[in-house]
């Protein structure tokens, strides 16, 4: 089984995945927009031909999946997204520190990166689409908090 986050956009889907494709090192292998859809599928606008109605980034053996929504078709795309992070986890702190600030750039930290009781580097951050991201380097075995 592979449980995969799904991402939702307001014409910013292509955007964000060619940024996290570059931050993450991952590469997009799927990106259909509305306009190439089945004829019978009625688009109300034609701004939304290049939207994306799906989108597929894989980062080794994991991925995140994408799509463009309008208010019409779900009712909340555009309020704050809570309740849910996209979590990164390594055990290279240098690197949880680069992507946690490749990702901040533009958004808001909410958590500066930084030693916790649990971690050698923990932040987190909403990052300029709106997505909020957690990002932890795992300690090794014999780590013990600095502070």
């Amino acid at each position: 089984m592979k449980i995969v986050t799904s991402l939702s956009f307001q014409g910013q889907c292509r955007e964000a995945f060619e940024f996290y494709a570059q931050v993450l090192g991952g590469k997009i292998t799927a990106a259909f927009p509305y306009g190439e859809g089945p004829p019978d599928m009625p688009l109300s606008d034609p701004k939304y031909r290049d939207w994306l109605m799906h989108c597929w980034l894989e980062v080794g053996d994991q991925a995140l999946m994408g799509a463009d929504m309008d208010s019409a078709w779900a009712p909340n795309v555009g309020k704050p997204k809570n309740g849910f992070d996209v979590t990164l986890h390594t055990t290279d702190k240098a690197e949880a520190k680069r992507w946690f600030d490749a990702l901040s750039e533009g958004g808001k930290a909410v958590m500066p990166f930084g030693e916790t009781f649990w971690s050698p580097g923990f932040g987190s951050l909403v990052d300029r689409f709106g997505v909020p991201w957690l990002i932890n380097s795992i300690p090794p075995a014999d780590w013990r908090p600095q502070g």
